[in-house]
């Protein structure tokens, strides 16, 4: 009875890890990079995302973050710096499947093996009828306040529906 707990936990724990692994790399794109430090086992970078907004469509946040190399880069368990910008732009016709919340975390990405995570959050702007995307990154004991803020106008006619 006891090594069925164990397996049990064994299997929940996996699960999550693997579906927090696919739901980190499920949204981005790299588009492009660059070094910043030359080393012999892998350069540090400084690399550029592109996140479509899942709900709205016709908006692309640009995410750009230092990405750390080497040995520990490499297999993925390096702690990347803290610093990222982000740019959001109207890249379509915009529209709304559903109302928008208020305020709404829209992306997040491991940025080192447990502990740092980086955000992009949406918020609507009613009275200026626009939506603000503000990139931000926490650590399981402390976050940082090191953020980047952006905003996507709506074009003449386009209200955001906000639930």
């Amino acid at each position: 009875m006891k090594s069925t707990r164990y397996a049990v936990r064994l299997r929940c724990a996996l699960a999550f890890c693997a579906s927090t692994l696919v739901m980190g790399a499920a949204h981005a794109e790299q588009i492009g990079s660059v070094n910043t430090n030359f080393r012999m086992t892998g350069s540090d970078k400084v690399v550029v995302e592109a996140y479509d907004d899942p709900a709205v469509q016709g908006v692309t946040c640009y995410v750009s973050r230092a990405r750390t190399g080497g040995v520990k880069g490499t297999l993925g368990i390096a702690e990347d710096p803290t610093e990222a910008s982000i740019a959001c732009r109207q890249v379509g016709p915009i529209s709304f499947p559903s109302p928008l919340k208020q305020q709404a975390d829209v992306f997040s990405e491991r940025m080192s093996f447990l502990f740092k995570t980086l955000h992009v959050v949406r918020v609507v702007d009613t009275k200026r009828n626009a939506l603000v995307y503000l990139t931000y990154s926490d650590r399981v004991v402390s976050g940082s306040a090191k953020n980047s803020v952006t905003a996507v106008p709506m074009p003449a006619g386009t209200t955001i529906p906000v639930r």
